[in-house]
Order: C-alpha cells, then sequence, then structure tokens
C-alpha cells in the first residue's frame, strides 16, 4: 500500500498561530513534534517511507522537506495551486499509478489528532484488505464521543457480505455539519459516524471515478500523465493543474461513488479545528488551564492561554482563549472558538489586517 498525506490546508481558525505561510500541520501543537512528523510516524508501522507520498501547495513545500527528510524527494507531489482535495488526490493518484497501476491507496489529513494509533493502522490494513478485493472505496468512519456540529457523518448501513466478517458496513450517504438536535439524534442512533476524512482506494479504481464523475479533472490529469516522472512534469502540472475544478474529494467523488464502504473505528481522533478542540486534545497542565508560555492566573479556570513571547496575567476567567504571537492578540470565549474563521474572512478584505494571515 501507499500512503497519501494531504499537508495542503491552511488551518486558519487556528490563527493567530497557524498562518497561510505555516498553517498548523507545520506546528507543535500536542507534542513536541509538528502534526505531520506525528502523522508520518504514526503510520510506520504500515508502510516504509518510500511509499509514502506528502500532496503540498508549493509555498509549503520547502519546510514540509526539511521536517521529513526520510521522504524521498521524488515522492512530494506539489501543488502549483490550492484546488482542494479531489485534485490534490487525483494528482496523488496519477503519481503511484505510474509506479504501480493496481496498487492501493490510503489518504490521511496532514494536521489530525489521534492518540491511539494501533487503532488506526487495525483499520487500514483492513480497509486495504477490502479496496484490494473489492471496486469499493472505504472511509474510516469515527464513532462519535459527543453531538458535533462542527463534523461532517456518515450513516453505516448493513454489513458488506464476504469482507471482514461483517466489520466492514456499506455507507449510506455523507450528511455535512448539522444544527445541535440533527447531531443529537445521530449521536444517539448508533449509526452515524464522523466523516475521519481518511479513505483508501485502490487507484484504478479512483482513476476510473475521476473519469466518470468528473470528467473535466480527469482530461487535465490524463494531459499529466505522459509527464510524470519526466523533467517536464513540473511545467506541465503548473500549466494544467490550475484549470482543475477547485472541489473537496468529499463533493467530487465519494458522495456520489456506487460503492462506498465504511470500516468503523473507535479512534481517539480530532482535526483541531479550533482552539477549543485543542484545549478538549491536551490535558490541562496549570489547574484546569492549558498553558503554553508563562501565566499567572487568579481566579481563573478551563482558559487556554497561549503566549510563548510575553508573561500573561489574568484575574476572574471561566472559558476563555487567550493566544498571543507577538504581533496579534485573539481573545475570545471556548464557545466562540470556531468564529476565528469569520474573523479570518473579514481580515482578507482589509488591506492593513491581510498582512497577519
Amino acid at each position: 500500500m501507499y500512503v497519501a498525506i494531504l499537508a495542503g490546508g491552511s488551518g486558519t481558525r487556528l490563527w493567530p498561530l497557524s498562518r497561510s505561510k505555516r498553517p498548523k500541520q507545520l506546528l507543535s501543537l500536542v507534542t513536541d513534534r509538528t502534526l505531520i512528523q506525528d502523522t508520518v510516524q504514526r503510520i510506520e508501522p504500515l508502510v516504509s517511507p518510500d511509499r509514502v507520498l506528502v500532496v503540498t501547495e508549493e509555498s509549503h513545500a520547502d519546510e514540509i522537506m526539511r521536517q521529513l527528510p526520510a521522504i524521498p524527494k521524488p515522492n512530494f507531489v506539489i501543488e502549483p495551486t490550492r484546488r482542494g482535495t479531489a485534485p490534490a488526490l487525483g494528482l496523488a493518484s496519477l503519481v503511484i499509478a505510474s509506479r504501480d497501476p493496481e496498487t492501493v491507496m490510503a489518504s490521511l489529513h496532514s494536521d489530525a489528532v489521534i492518540t491511539n494509533p494501533d487503532e488506526l493502522i487495525r483499520a487500514l490494513k483492513l480497509a486495504e484488505q477490502v479496496a484490494a478485493g473489492s471496486d469499493n472505496l472505504v472511509t474510516l468512519g469515527v464513532k462519535p464521543t459527543y453531538p458535533s456540529t462542527g463534523m461532517g457523518y456518515i450513516e453505516m448501513g448493513e454489513p458488506l457480505p464476504g469482507l471482514a466478517d461483517g466489520a466492514v458496513h456499506r455507507a449510506v450517504r455523507f450528511v455535512e455539519k448539522p444544527g445541535p438536535e440533527v447531531a443529537q439524534r445521530y449521536f444517539e442512533s448508533g449509526v452515524f459516524y464522523w466523516n475521519s476524512g481518511i479513505f483508501v482506494w485502490r487507484v484504478s479504481v479512483i482513476l476510473e471515478l475521476f473519469r466518470q464523475l468528473m470528467p473535466e479533472v480527469h482530461r487535465l490529469l490524463m494531459g499529466i500523465k505522459p509527464y510524470i516522472g519526466t523533467p517536464e512534469e513540473a511545467r506541465v502540472v503548473a500549466e494544467l493543474y490550475p484549470r482543475m475544478q477547485k472541489e473537496t474529494i468529499d463533493y467530487g467523488i465519494m458522495e456520489k461513488a456506487p460503492r462506498v464502504a465504511i470500516v468503523p473505528t473507535e479512534l481517539n481522533w480530532s482535526d483541531v479545528g479550533s482552539w477549543k478542540e485543542l484545549m478538549e486534545v491536551c490535558p490541562p497542565n496549570q489547574g484546569t488551564n492549558l498553558v503554553r508560555g508563562t501565566h499567572l492566573g487568579l481566579d481563573t479556570e478551563r482558559t487556554l492561554v497561549f503566549a510563548t513571547q510575553k508573561p500573561v496575567v489574568t484575574i476572574g476567567l471561566r472559558d476563555m482563549i487567550i493566544v498571543d504571537t507577538g504581533d496579534a492578540l485573539l481573545v475570545s470565549t471556548r464557545e466562540r472558538a470556531q468564529d476565528v474563521k469569520k474573523v479570518v474572512e473579514q481580515m482578507e478584505e482589509d488591506e492593513e489586517l491581510r498582512k497577519l494571515l
């Protein structure tokens, strides 16, 4: 099996620490390693470095290569511009197919946190078995631990006959982020799983589905195909890739594919999509507070303080988030942490503030 790691995201909901030039996958948020280094280490029992591809945007490539010296340079798939996860995985599939046209590949995001990696390896091996022996696209579903309104869901159907003794099921449908009442129903149902964005398929199957479901993207991929591994590859990718439709693999392929299977898992998984989620992943280290840097708190509880450049003193705070990067300061309640993305969108329209993104 090959593994493609998607590392092109910007992580705007962790602003001001995560910026367009240094997104969250390049940051050390949970361990001493960066999130992308943790991701690569997590799959070491499954594949050797020469079978790991990293798909990233051009501006991040040098830093990612520096952080991952064991991965061969030809295994870094460089996007000239961001076009979403569908074109990114189409390009990665094309590169892998040039080496082994019937192999299985897995796709993982570079910026997730998984604290029980053995369960991930178990599920990926099972998904590989299913993908190798059928035309199914396989997704890993994460059993929800609370009724999240910030996650997409997958409805799990009946077990697939003859596949792993009932441990793999048909995926009935994908559902985008629901409202609170619907999320509660999903949580209580026992048949809805979080969409982890971890997928496994044969490269020949996914490329055929690109032909059927995203024909214009497929046409451009076929224009790149003869140049893979040649001195002309970078030039042709730079010419054709930006013309591809900007789309996610979920919308473009997974939700429309005729055969999708789900491997249910109980991963201790988080996409660390906000400062609130970081607090849920990392145990408090100063009373009930999570602190990076120097903090003196008087009657301060359940608060995140991320400020390594100057001491921070707080009085009487509850459930707050304070992030100081020297050139920018974020102060928010924990419950409004998702709205950082809205602030970033407003900053993009302001010429003076845009330089902080």
